[in-house]
């Protein structure tokens, strides 16, 4: 019996099943009697715990520090180290997928100063339930990492790369560099032949070494967790209604540690109105 709740309980069971008085119990368990008659003055934790549980049944691979900033948005004014107990408590914690180590020291990317510097793109892999494979291509800004667009079909030639890339251009304009693996779809002479007529850099990885597309592999690691490996895709619409609702949260509503716990739309917009301040004071 470790803690206080534990030896309240014990005392309270052997004056029940021993018929003993406060005193005798007390003294068997080795229980100060104003320790076994205290009674926790804290207001109810119950609506928390519930909104608790709630939250970590839709959000089933968040651990309890993106709950607690949800938490918080909502109005409920704690501190992260109660809502840890109270996880705890509620055996919420998620388990954690191993992952092997890379063994060589990685290499720092030179830091991006500003949204749409430098974009990322890469494709995931995933079956339907009939077992028919699909793809996703993921475009991710690598400053604020924001998914840009999520393309899900069971073919996506460079044809289909070019024209994703171009609505993505549409509303925000074309980025300096595009960071992209050597896949044939992007060594295409359609990729080329668009990132020439547009002035982007394509920039390749080295062969085996997706650290240096950090930003949107961390993107599709928590596609993966958060959304592919939760459903079952009857159809390739179902999939592109689940990508695309995921992209959306992820952008708007989920935390992100790198940036603070802020959500990569709050920490674009955040950015944007501090350059426009240093701007207008200089």
């Amino acid at each position: 019996m470790t803690t206080v709740a534990d030896r309240r309980a014990a005392v309270r069971l052997t004056q029940d099943r021993a018929g003993l008085s406060e005193r005798r119990a007390c003294a068997l368990v080795e229980v100060s009697r104003d320790t076994s008659r205290y009674r926790p003055r804290r207001p109810s934790q119950d609506a928390l715990r519930a909104r608790l549980r709630e939250l970590a049944a839709v959000r089933l691979r968040w651990g309890y520090r993106r709950l607690y900033v949800l938490l918080r948005r909502e109005g409920h004014h704690v501190n992260r180290k109660r809502i840890y107990r109270l996880y705890r408590e509620e055996g919420l914690a998620v388990r954690r997928r191993h992952r092997k180590r890379v063994a060589q020291v990685r290499v720092p990317l030179a830091a991006l100063q500003r949204c749409n510097e430098g974009w990322g793109a890469d494709f995931m892999h995933d079956a339907l339930l009939s077992g028919r494979r699909f793809r996703c291509l993921n475009v991710v800004d690598a400053f604020n990492r924001e998914g840009l667009a999520s393309e899900v079909d069971t073919s996506l030639p460079a044809s289909r790369v070019v024209r994703a890339l171009d609505e993505i251009a549409l509303d925000r304009g074309y980025p300096d560099r595009l960071t992209l693996d050597n896949g044939p779809e992007f060594r295409s002479q359609a990729l080329d032949t668009w990132a020439y007529a547009h002035g982007v850099q394509l920039a390749f990885i080295a062969a085996g070494k997706p650290a240096q597309n950090a930003v949107v592999e961390s993107f599709n690691g928590r596609m993966r967790d958060e959304c592919l490996n939760l459903h079952w895709f009857r159809t390739i619409d179902e999939a592109r209604a689940a990508v695309t609702a995921y992209r959306e949260d992820y952008n708007a509503v989920r935390p992100h540690s790198a940036l603070g716990y802020r959500t990569p739309l709050e920490f674009g917009q955040q950015h944007a109105q501090a350059t426009e301040v240093q701007r207008l004071a200089s």
